[in-house]
């Protein structure tokens, strides 16, 4: 679903069930996978130190939106990184770098704040969803549902 006045660019990928609001431009070299939420006035960038007296159109880096995640209002996504599946990235928000799954982002520039699981709820400490009862696990860095004999 396109809100008002969204641009998208040649070679954009948009899965299925994304929601894109109003005034977005989604340029060149960006891909959203399935059910990517873009809140009203979302900024993609597609050149890392653009000029406008120097042609970089070659220098376009691609961007990533994995499945389910969620870009708040006014947040900007520096081109080149890769927003998780099911992340969440807060309202006016600059992204410069790699956004972990299931991560809730803030800030400029953006931080780490917490987990949330996919039903965009945040996680407590024993890392069970309070919407869903669905539970998540740790491994490293990086945040994963459960197994089903886990659950």
């Amino acid at each position: 679903m396109l809100g008002q006045n969204v641009m998208v660019g040649q070679g954009v990928r948009i899965g299925d069930g994304c929601k894109i609001q109003n005034n977005v431009s989604v340029y060149s070299g960006v891909t959203l996978e399935d059910d990517v939420f873009c809140g009203p006035s979302v900024v993609f960038t597609n050149v890392f130190n653009p000029r406008a007296f120097i042609d970089r159109k070659s220098e376009m880096l691609p961007t990533l939106v994995k499945k389910g995640a969620t870009i708040g209002a006014n947040a900007t996504i520096v081109c080149g990184n890769t927003i998780g599946s099911y992340a969440m990235i807060a309202a006016g928000a600059v992204v410069t770098r790699e956004v972990a799954d299931f991560a809730a982002v803030g800030g400029v520039p953006a931080r780490f704040m917490h987990w949330v699981g996919r039903s965009g709820e945040k996680l407590g400490a024993d890392l069970v969803c309070p919407r869903t009862g669905e539970r998540y696990r740790l491994e490293g860095a990086m945040l994963r549902p459960a197994r089903a004999e886990e659950q």
